[in-house]
C-alpha cells in the first residue's frame, strides 16, 4: 500500500508543480519583450517584477511540498543573509533535488538564484526565453582545441560573460555555481581518486571564471553543504514523499581579494586560487563527515 500512496502522492505533486510552473512561466515570457526597451529604469523595473514572479513560483512549490511531500530541513546558518546583497553561491552536487533544496532555504533570503547557463540553452522552447528574461547569464566557453586553432578567441568567453553580467551592477543578484561540475557518483569519485570522502574534486576554473566575469560587483560567498541522511534522492523520490529529512549548512563569508585575478594567464594566481578552493572543499568534506557520523550514531541509538 505504501508504494501506491507514494505513486499517487508523487503524481499529484508533479501535476501541481507542472501547473504552477506553467502559471508563472507564461507571464514571464509575455512580459519578456519589455526587456528589449533601451531604457535602464524600465528594464530594471521589469527585472524586479519578473524576479518576484520567480520567487512566487518557488514559494508555491513550497506549499505543494508541505501538502504532498513534507520534508524536514535541518538548517544551520553561519552568517547573515540579505536580499539586498550580491552573492556567489557554491554547493556540493548530488542530485537535481539539490536545486529544489537550495531554492527552498534561500528563497527571499537572498536575491533570486541565477545559474550560469551554456549559450545554447537560450534556444530551449519557452524556458530559454524565460531564463533570458530572468537575466540568467549565458556563457560561451571555448575548448582548448578551439583556442589552439584560433588564439584570438582567448579571453573572449570572459568578455562575453562579463557583458552579460553588466546588468547586475545596479541590482543585487545571487549567482549559483556547482563547483564539482557534475553530480557526485561513486564511480566518478573513484575515477578521480578524489582526496575528499564525500565530494568530487572542485573545478577551480569555473568559479574563477565566474568571479572574473562578475568583477567587483559580487562581494560575498555563500557556501552551502547539503547532506541526505537516508539516501541521495531522485526527483521522483523527493516529490513522492520518500525523503523525510535533509541537513543543510550555510556559511557566509567575504570574497577575499586573493580570489580575484586572471586564472587563464596568471599561473601564480591559478595555483593560489586552487589552494583556496581546496581549503573550502576540505572544510565542506569535514562538515559532511560530521553529518554522516551523527546520522550513524542516531541509527545505533534507535
Amino acid at each position: 500500500m505504501g508504494g501506491v500512496f507514494s505513486l499517487i502522492r508523487g503524481c499529484l505533486a508533479f501535476v501541481c508543480w507542472l501547473i504552477n510552473t506553467i502559471f508563472w512561466v507564461l507571464p514571464i515570457v509575455i512580459l519578456s519583450p519589455i526587456k528589449l526597451i533601451p531604457i535602464a529604469a524600465t528594464r530594471t523595473a521589469c527585472s524586479t517584477v519578473l524576479d518576484n514572479f520567480a520567487s512566487a513560483w518557488i514559494s508555491i512549490n513550497g506549499v505543494i511540498e508541505r501538502i504532498f511531500h513534507p520534508v524536514k530541513v535541518h538548517l544551520h546558518c553561519d552568517g547573515e543573509l540579505s536580499p539586498k546583497e550580491w552573492y556567489m553561491v557554491i554547493a556540493n552536487h548530488q542530485s537535481w533535488v539539490d536545486i529544489l533544496i537550495l531554492q527552498r532555504v534561500l528563497n527571499r533570503k537572498i536575491p533570486f538564484l541565477k545559474f550560469f547557463l551554456k549559450k545554447e540553452l537560450i534556444f530551449v522552447p519557452f524556458l530559454g526565453l524565460a531564463w533570458w528574461a530572468l537575466d540568467f547569464p549565458f556563457m560561451r566557453r571555448y575548448s582548448t582545441a578551439q583556442l589552439r586553432k584560433n588564439p584570438k578567441l582567448r579571453g573572449k568567453d570572459i568578455e562575453i560573460t562579463r557583458k552579460a553580467c553588466a546588468k547586475f551592477k545596479s541590482t543585487p543578484v545571487s549567482v549559483m555555481n556547482f563547483v564539482e561540475g557534475t553530480r557526485f557518483r561513486a564511480h566518478k569519485h573513484s575515477k578521480q581518486n578524489s582526496q575528499f570522502s564525500h565530494l568530487l574534486k572542485p573545478k577551480a576554473g569555473g568559479l574563477a571564471f565566474a568571479l572574473s566575469a562578475m568583477g567587483e560587483h559580487i562581494h560575498k560567498l555563500v557556501d552551502v553543504s547539503i547532506y541526505y541522511p537516508e539516501k541521495v534522492p531522485t526527483y521522483w523520490d523527493y516529490i513522492s514523499g520518500q525523503v523525510t529529512e535533509v541537513h543543510v549548512h550555510i556559511k557566509v563569508s567575504e570574497i577575499a581579494t586573493e580570489m580575484r585575478g586572471d586564472y587563464m594567464k596568471d599561473r601564480e594566481f591559478k595555483i593560489s586560487f586552487q589552494e583556496q578552493l581546496n581549503k573550502i572543499w576540505q572544510e565542506k568534506d569535514q562538515r559532511l563527515e560530521q553529518f554522516a557520523q551523527q546520522h550513524n550514531e542516531n541509527q545505533k541509538v534507535s
